[in-house]
């Protein structure tokens, strides 16, 4: 390639341009900073150091897996495992990053040895096959689940998932237990039935006939495959927006009654004391919310902010999310993502602009029913100061300092 030049004497010379000065000079530009309202410089077209467009990439496989980029994990400790809540960018949990919790391990069920028996106040006891289960008409939903202990507190360097881990979601697919109980014909007397599940804990809960009714269903998909081993594989019963005990694993049998068993899974644990009596059967999961960014340890930049995190609700639909930006004093509603389902985590995000001061950054949902997310000295008046560890849904703060570090402000309350 030639170009033409004047010279001092005004004369035009042609001189050629080699390749590599022409790339040079191209790439020279392309990596000129471009200013931005939203940050400082943005590089276009950087190289990279190993060009990818120089070598044959990797060949398809049978298994997808993550970019070694990204590497999001639980927290698991002898019992649980917390989901990354700020790792997220959506509302659903990847399979294998759903939370964990159980009693006595995850026990090795076969599909083919998997049996429900379904009996007690019926007119005809049943066994069904997880094959059986999968003939019979089938839905899908998606829904929360959360352990009804999922709140940590007690000091500042604290992450989302170390504070409320023990939440996830999933897309669900399975079989209405609705549809089980007009097989077996239940007795109009019944109002009760017992859930029991297949580890070594053999897990029984309670559960109110009128909810096995409604929503309730045993589940053997999630998140469009096989349900995962952690999560009950082959089957699990799911109650949308109850406690997650009561959603039991590995279910392998259902006794319809006409009374509570009294179960110690609903007497010894998961009763909470509320000033000087025990509150039993506690089932739905308050609203509640959390901010996942700006959180611990991100930091973050004086200028635009965009607030993002997730609530939800055990009593229907989230309606608002207020934040603020002022440690309390003045609140104002966030942007909900569409479409906001019933008993479902939703995501929510409010832009802020940053001036630079230490502030406190704050979530309080709204679900439909009226109820508004409590601060902990609220929880605190209405169920006395011994507040127990179950069924805890304070409002949660962040502090941003000067710097730009995020840590979260512990509340004492004992």
């Amino acid at each position: 390639m030639e170009q033409s030049e004047n010279n001092s004497a005004g004369k035009i010379i042609e001189k050629k341009i080699s390749r590599r000065t022409l790339l040079g000079g191209a790439m020279a530009a392309a990596i000129l900073p471009v200013t931005s309202s939203f940050a400082k410089y943005i590089q276009v077209g950087v190289p990279a150091i190993d060009d990818p467009t120089k070598k044959l990439g990797i060949p398809p496989g049978k298994l997808g897996k993550r970019s070694p980029f990204e590497s999001p994990v639980r927290k698991a400790s002898d019992i649980s495992s917390r989901s990354p809540l700020q790792d997220f960018y959506s509302t659903i949990t990847p399979s294998d990053l759903h939370f964990e919790r159980h009693h006595a391990g995850i026990p090795n069920i076969a599909p083919d040895k998997y049996e429900l028996l379904i009996h007690g106040m019926v007119e005809r006891p049943m066994k069904f096959s997880l094959n059986d289960l999968k003939r019979f008409p089938s839905l899908t939903r998606t829904c929360f689940l959360e352990c009804a202990g999922n709140f940590r507190t007690g000091k500042e360097a604290m992450t989302p998932q170390d504070i409320l881990g023990l939440t996830s979601q999933s897309e669900w697919t399975g079989v209405m237990l609705s549809t089980l109980l007009r097989e077996v014909g239940v007795n109009p007397k019944a109002t009760w039935f017992l859930a029991e599940g297949g580890d070594a804990s053999v897990m029984t809960r309670s559960i109110p006939l009128k909810k096995g009714i409604d929503d309730a269903f045993i589940a053997y998909g999630q998140n469009g495959e096989a349900i995962r081993p952690e999560q009950g594989y082959p089957a699990r019963l799911l109650l949308p927006g109850w406690e997650g005990n009561t959603n039991v694993k590995w279910l392998r049998r259902i006794e319809i009654s006409d009374q509570p068993y009294f179960t110690r899974e609903e007497t010894s644990k998961y009763t909470y004391p509320v000033k000087g009596k025990i509150r039993m059967f506690s089932f739905e999961m308050d609203a509640r919310s959390i901010i996942t960014f700006p959180s611990y340890p991100q930091k973050v930049e004086r200028g635009w902010i965009e607030i993002r995190g997730i609530a939800w609700t055990g009593r229907g639909k989230i309606v608002q999310v207020d934040i603020s930006t002022d440690a309390g004093k003045t609140w104002n509603a966030a942007r909900l993502q569409e479409p906001v389902l019933d008993k479902a985590h939703t995501y929510f995000r409010y832009l802020w602009q940053w001036n630079g001061d230490e502030t406190e950054i704050l979530s309080r949902a709204v679900d439909e029913t009226g109820y508004v997310q409590p601060t902990i000295s609220q929880l605190v008046a209405a169920r006395g100061n011994d507040l127990g560890g179950y069924h805890m849904n304070p409002v949660t703060s962040w502090q941003i300092k000067r710097d730009g570090s995020v840590l979260f402000k512990p509340e004492n309350y004992k």
